[in-house]
């Protein structure tokens, strides 16, 4: 059972969402709050495994909490999804370093957004096709910043995180590695370790900056 806390700070929304979350018999709202100040309060309540966090918000908002959540040790296995109407490059970038496994705009079609609770849930990265496409532009357009903790990985390790960033499951990066997915998923898991990076959303935001990888433009 994936168990999700809701936060928004308009609870028309909120309803929508519970009730197309609790129609799903492997999904379970275990909690809701108006604020990111409520939602790392509910986090550290219920132990969910997913947040999905609205970022304009009173008080504390969204990349506030989202931050706040990422830097909480008790809070390792819940996986932040922001939600918003607003698909600009600058919430883009400040979610994902403030640490959030994923990205989505709220018009999503519903069979797309259940189906990235799901995504989110097993730890990979989620980024809407629209977000994606923002996010490498922004790189197309900036020169690499030099990462010195690269230098700690592997061949096999930095090849599987350029995998990753490239959009592909561990199943995928054993097939092209020509290794078992147990094996590319250790690689993935000692990447981030070394890395300090909080799941595969980090490790692409990594790979961008560093010029691991060279977005196509």
């Amino acid at each position: 059972m994936i168990r999700v806390l809701l936060v928004d700070d308009q609870p028309l929304i909120r309803s929508g969402f519970r009730a197309l979350l609790n129609a799903e018999d492997d999904i379970e709202v275990v909690a809701e709050a108006a604020n990111g100040a409520e939602a790392l309060d509910q986090a550290r309540h219920h132990l969910p495994d997913i947040a999905l966090i609205d970022i304009q918000m009173p008080e504390v908002d969204g990349i506030e909490a989202t931050r706040r959540i990422a830097a909480d040790p008790a809070l390792t296995s819940t996986h932040v999804v922001i939600l918003t109407n607003y698909g600009l490059d600058e919430y883009v970038f400040h979610a994902l370093k403030a640490g959030a496994a994923g990205f989505l705009v709220k018009d999503i079609q519903p069979e797309d957004f259940l189906h990235a609770v799901r995504v989110a849930a097993r730890g990979d990265a989620l980024l809407a096709p629209s977000i994606t496409r923002r996010l490498i532009d922004r790189y197309v357009s900036q020169p690499p910043r030099p990462n010195t903790s690269l230098t700690h990985l592997t061949n096999r390790e930095r090849e599987a995180v350029a995998m990753v960033a490239r959009g592909l499951s561990n199943d995928e990066i054993a097939a092209s590695m020509v290794i078992s997915p147990l094996t590319a998923k250790t690689h993935v898991n000692r990447a981030m370790t070394k890395l300090h990076a909080r799941d595969r959303a980090q490790l692409v935001v990594i790979a961008y900056e560093s010029g691991l990888v060279v977005p196509q433009a």
